[in-house]
């Protein structure tokens, strides 16, 4: 990070928006998962629904699971509460008896309310979800049975979806490895066989692993995932491109504004944490056009629209829960990184929209999107298989441990 000098009313600002986020941290979303996402001690609920309804029946997603192991491992290691520990404690159980694919390796993407497996698809996706779970328990623990799995799992992605020739990783395969007709992530996306979203999340992963093993084989892994969004997924006009086939060609004219920001700081992280000076350099010239692509999306006082069809002219003007969070935390990177006064503003009103608009405060936790039209969406989850606390989370605590390192910086 370049700066490393913040004026007083900066400092004052940031403190203010930490604090507001710790008490939605801990007297919110935390709270919100710990008490109605769990049956009994042993496993979760797989879905409640957008009236805030628990369906028992529902099937349990890695996604989820995985979500929740990497957020309250990451609220234990801010905070050491017991409640935070166990929740960690108990999704770590679940993916290691449940999820995990003994057999054939991996982690299978879904499990039927008793435990069984059900859907034992290997999507990279999830299980890059999985490695950044356990890596974020063992780096909060110290846990090795959690680091063995993360490291396992890692070695199965480099051995069945890394593209030894034409670089990157294929999306998803049947239980054996093997090919499999539907590769898409979900319903929305592109049966393509490589896409910017997974490559987004396999380096998030391979971040997470890397803070706490120092691998050399990883190192040369992560540096690489850089390197393809750089050359390959990053675009001319500087927003992610979203689906590629084998050669990566995109033939999709699609922009995720939520993806650009949040990438914007994902890909400055992994330059940090690899430590790699001529990596950190060429990634911060980028981050500044990364944000201002995403930012086309962007309105002050009403967040980030969810995506535009460039194709088509359509625009999807909702405003979904993890693009506002995003929102929150790439802009005040781009602050700390720039000295851009817009960045810390941009931040700090798109935590009003959120306080404002998105969050629950009858029942808890946020709704899934506000629709254009300033409408609350209540037809989707509350949580779920994608509704987790993972992106509002995580966006409290890094403005959290962010303020507090600007603070000590300062002194």
């Amino acid at each position: 990070m370049a700066r490393l000098k913040y004026t007083a009313a900066e400092l004052f600002a940031a403190q203010a928006l930490a604090s507001h986020l710790k008490k939605e941290l801990t007297e919110d979303i935390l709270p919100y998962w710990s008490k109605k996402i769990c049956k009994g001690d042993t496993g979760f609920y797989g879905r409640i629904s957008g009236e805030e309804v628990i369906d028992p029946e529902a099937p349990v997603g890695a996604i989820m699971t995985s979500r929740i192991l990497w957020t309250f491992s990451n609220a234990f290691r801010l905070f050491r509460r017991e409640e935070y520990k166990k929740m960690a404690m108990q999704a770590k159980r679940l993916i290691i008896n449940n999820f995990n694919d003994i057999e054939q390796g991996g982690i299978y993407w879904s499990i039927n309310p008793d435990g069984t497996p059900l859907d034992t698809k290997k999507q990279i996706y999830a299980i890059a979800f999985c490695i950044y779970g356990l890596a974020e328990w063992n780096r909060a623990s110290g846990d090795e049975e959690a680091l063995e799995l993360a490291k396992k799992l890692y070695r199965d992605i480099e051995k069945h979806s890394f593209d030894t020739c034409k670089n990157g990783y294929f999306e998803a395969f049947t239980r054996e490895w093997s090919e499999i007709q539907d590769m898409r992530l979900s319903d929305k996306d592109a049966n393509e066989s490589k896409t910017m979203n997974t490559h987004l999340h396999v380096l998030e992963a391979y971040t997470g692993l890397y803070r706490v093993w120092k691998d050399g084989g990883l190192a040369a892994q992560l540096k690489n995932l850089i390197g393809i969004f750089l050359d390959r997924i990053l675009g001319a006009d500087a927003h992610l491109r979203l689906f590629f086939d084998d050669d990566w060609n995109c033939g999709y004219k699609i922009y995720s504004y939520g993806h650009d920001i949040e990438a914007s700081w994902l890909l400055h992280e992994a330059a940090l944490v690899l430590g790699d000076e001529a990596t950190i350099g060429k990634v911060e010239k980028e981050v500044p056009r990364i944000a201002a692509a995403a930012g086309e999306g962007f309105t002050a006082k009403g967040g980030m629209i969810y995506e535009k069809d460039n194709a088509t002219g359509h625009i999807d003007g909702d405003r979904h829960w993890w693009v506002q969070a995003e929102s929150v935390v790439g802009y005040f990177n781009l602050w700390q990184l720039t000295g851009e006064p817009s960045g810390l503003e941009n931040s700090i009103e798109c935590w009003e929209f959120i306080r404002n608009n998105l969050i629950d405060r009858e029942n808890g936790e946020w709704f899934w999107s506000i629709h254009q039209d300033g409408t609350v969406n209540r037809t989707d989850d509350k949580a779920g298989f994608w509704k987790c606390p993972y992106h509002n989370g995580r966006m409290c605590m890094e403005i959290i441990e962010r303020t507090a390192s600007m603070a000590l910086e300062t002194k």
